[in-house]
């Protein structure tokens, strides 16, 4: 038989009870609690700055993001206007090589006629003094239109001096009107002054190449070192007042102060000086183009919508500038007298003569 299990209090009373006693209160503990409240009062307030802080970094950013989206989009409408006017100014070049080609082709039609007119002019039974006046007219006619087309007198100039030789040498009394009209305009377009056409497109060229070369207003270049004042070489600096005069100099050369006339020029943005430039030379160009079709009137509204965005927008103490608005003002000045004088008075006077009267 088994033997019984030992009884409960055999158990307990061979387990050693061991006596647990609360630890003392530390003499210091309140004091640690209350620093640590306040380390973690401060973290908890360090990272509300943080919060704080982020958002206003992440507000600006948001706020530069719109500012350089409008730019951008400022920047493209100008792209487009640019691309419009090259458009605009590539038809009108076509434009105009059409009619140079319509003049020229009318050139050719007036040496045809006046050949036919010399051969109608021997075919028929007139006088020898008819025969004269007639020549001298067609021959003063197509000097005329010559004229007009090279932009220059010389043409004009040569046709009336022969013309005076021919009735000189016919010797006759009743053609003394003629040479008398004849001379009135030789006075007269000789007393006029007539512009250079060759001469005012070689000045329209220089300025379409000068116009790379043109600062913008407010545009920041390298500034000139101010001249260092001389030191005492009984005084030498120590190591922290040179780094003062350093960071003061670095300072300085920071800011940039200018007068700037114009609101305009200020705002221009320094990526849309590239189509501002092109723009003055699309204007130049089309005022080449108005001389060359003799457009005069619209040659002189283009030199002077070019002088204004000169004055406006680039820097007018630069001698870069100064130069192309002495240049502009040259082309200006040759642009009001750029119509040639007629010779309507001689050609009346011929008439007459050749009709008997």
């Amino acid at each position: 038989m088994s033997s019984p299990p030992p009884s409960q209090s055999v158990v307990d009373s061979q387990v050693p009870v061991v006596e647990v006693s609360e630890p003392a209160a530390a003499p210091g503990g309140s004091a640690g609690v209350v620093v640590a409240r306040g380390a973690l009062y401060f973290f908890l307030a360090l990272a509300v700055l943080a919060l704080v802080a982020s958002g206003l970094l992440w507000q600006k950013l948001a706020n530069i993001q719109e500012q350089l989206a409008r730019q951008s989009a400022d920047a493209g409408s100008n792209a487009v206007e640019a691309r419009a006017a090259a458009r605009q100014a590539q038809e009108l070049a076509r434009d105009t090589a059409a009619r140079l080609a319509l003049a020229e082709t009318r050139l050719s039609e007036v040496a045809l006629q006046r050949s036919q007119l010399e051969e109608l002019i021997q075919s028929m039974s007139r006088s020898r003094d008819e025969n004269l006046v007639v020549d001298i007219e067609s021959a003063l006619r197509l000097a005329q239109q010559q004229a007009q087309l090279t932009g220059s007198a010389e043409p004009l100039l040569t046709a009336l001096r022969s013309a005076d030789q021919r009735l000189e040498r016919a010797g006759q009394p009743r053609l003394s009107r003629a040479r008398a009209a004849i001379a009135r305009d030789l006075d007269r377009i000789r007393a006029a002054s007539v512009s250079d056409l060759p001469g005012t497109l070689v000045k329209l060229d220089e300025l379409a190449r000068l116009v790379d070369e043109l600062p913008v207003a407010n545009a920041v270049g390298p500034q000139a070192a101010a001249p260092a004042a001389p030191r005492k070489a009984a005084a030498p600096m120590l190591w922290w007042e040179r780094a003062w005069v350093e960071v003061r100099e670095e300072a300085r050369s920071l800011v940039r102060v200018s007068r700037i006339d114009q609101p305009e020029a200020a705002l221009v943005a320094p990526d849309q000086a590239f189509f501002l430039r092109e723009n003055l030379k699309l204007k130049l160009l089309n005022a080449r183009l108005g001389l060359l079709a003799r457009q005069t009137e619209a040659a002189r509204a283009d030199v002077a919508a070019a002088a204004q965005a000169l004055r406006k927008y680039f820097d007018g103490s630069s001698r870069r500038t100064q130069a192309a608005v002495s240049l502009l003002q040259q082309v200006q000045g040759q642009l009001r007298h750029a119509e040639l004088p007629r010779i309507d008075e001689t050609l009346a006077v011929l008439a007459t003569t050749a009709a008997g009267r």
